[in-house]
């Protein structure tokens, strides 16, 4: 045995050779959701109508670096994903019409040397590793390694354009991943809930999100966004994604969440809990307006109604309200006009959006398709009013200082109206201190 340092197993010749040896095939049949391959299909199919002609390239992207040599969890472009059903790091596909093939790092196997020195591609590291034939087989189209691609992979603005105006109007699959997100949120939410004397106790709002989190992953693909959990006076943070405070015992607790399914199809539910399991007469106060807002704006969801119709229902309640409460330095109508707006110091973010495999789903859309747009069924969207009142804030009376309330419900739009998706938890307060007891009580 020589002293100094040990030699490089890849330069140990006896080794490599061991290496190449004795091993059986594992099952590399992959992993792709019942239905995403046929659903994909037809995607491709309503590209190639909407742009003739064209040859379009989109990559699925890969994993960011988390720091040095270890990154985050990957997750395919959903653009990718919506025209093939399939997640695989760096790979590539090329759309000529319908016609789709894909392209796809090869994996590295028994008898090749990055079997066991590659780290992203060895199967001895990420297990059992499908090659093209593979995927080709259960995805029915032509798959090719990676090399042999050919075609610089951009997107311009036009398609890009396109596939999110496309990707407004879910089929039948996609409506069923995006139900099964909802229920399994649902089912998160209660878990959560049961948590909360365990996070007043001690480990405060990471707890909660913790729990969420893990639930998404374990039910689910993860977390859709960044799961958000505020606690009193972090209740009207509108991205309180630290989750690095306490449960207070007599505060409110808003929840944001929605679980990603495996199809990467998420749900985005909000709900604001009392923490003790009892509303306060100021907080039972703040919560009866956003809901009373955000019955409003969900009644004016339906075909034929402009995207902005639920917006505007929901923020003239919103001043109403406020002006009731005396909060409102100028007239309703002064408020509601282009020129005033004073209500939105308390509401500054926008209500509502479409969602599927983004929670901020079809982003790149025109103005015109979305803002501008009359809603029509098989859209699924969100509706959330809110009321933020920092602790901060002079303009607010010290009972409501540190209030924050959102309400959020997925809907989907259907032909006589909208169905709402996340019906299965309760709006009102009274219906929310009585779920809190069951889930308590379980």
């Amino acid at each position: 045995m020589s002293e100094g340092r040990p030699p490089k197993l890849k330069d140990i010749p006896a080794f490599v050779e061991y290496m190449d040896t004795g091993w059986d095939t594992p099952d590399r049949t992959p992993h792709v959701v019942p239905g995403a391959a046929e659903a994909a299909a037809a995607h491709r199919d309503r590209l190639a109508a909407a742009l003739p002609g064209r040859t379009i390239a989109l990559a699925a992207g890969e994993a960011p670096t988390r720091s040095n040599d270890t990154t985050y969890d990957f997750r395919p472009n959903s653009d990718f994903y919506w025209v093939t059903g399939c997640s695989i790091e760096n790979a590539v596909v090329v759309l000529h019409g319908a016609d789709a093939t894909l392209y796809v790092p090869p994996p590295a196997y028994p008898g090749e040397p990055g079997f066991w020195t590659d780290a992203r591609h060895g199967e001895l590291w990420v297990g059992s590793a499908p090659g093209p034939d593979d995927w080709a087989r259960v995805l029915g189209i032509d798959v090719l390694p990676l090399s042999e691609l050919s075609e610089e992979v951009t997107v311009d603005e036009e398609v890009g354009r396109t596939l999110a105006e496309l990707r407004m109007f879910k089929d039948p699959w996609e409506i069923g991943q995006l139900r099964e997100a909802v229920d399994r949120t649902v089912e998160g939410f209660a878990a959560v809930v049961r948590e909360i004397p365990a996070a007043i106790a001690g480990p405060g709002e990471r707890w909660l999100q913790g729990t969420f989190d893990r639930y998404a992953r374990a039910y689910g693909n993860g977390p859709g966004y960044a799961t958000i959990v505020g606690s009193g006076k972090h209740a009207p943070t509108l991205h309180w994604v630290r989750c690095d405070g306490p449960v207070l015992p007599d505060e409110l607790v808003l929840l944001d969440m929605g679980v990603e399914v495996r199809s990467h199809y998420t749900a985005d539910v909000t709900r604001t809990f009392p923490a003790s399991g009892r509303f306060s007469a100021a907080q039972r106060q703040v919560h009866d307006l956003v809901e009373k807002a955000h019955r409003a704006g969900m009644a004016a969801v339906a075909p034929g109604r402009r995207f902005s119709d639920f917006h505007h229902a929901a923020m003239e309640v919103i001043a109403h309200g406020l002006a009731d409460w005396g909060l409102l330095p100028v007239s309703v109508d002064e408020a509601l006009s282009d020129t005033g707006q004073h209500h939105r110091r308390y509401l500054v973010c926008g209500i509502g959006h479409h969602l599927g495999l983004d929670v901020h789903d079809c982003h790149r859309a025109s103005e015109d398709a979305y803002q501008g747009a009359v809603m029509a069924p098989d859209m699924v969207l969100t509706v959330e009013p809110g009321l933020y009142f920092h602790a901060h804030d002079r303009t607010v009376p010290p009972e409501l200082r540190g209030i924050g309330v959102r309400l959020e419900d997925d809907l989907l739009v259907v032909p006589d109206g909208a169905e709402v998706l996340s019906e299965a938890l309760p709006l009102d307060a009274d219906g929310l201190e009585k779920w809190m007891a069951r889930q308590a009580a379980t």
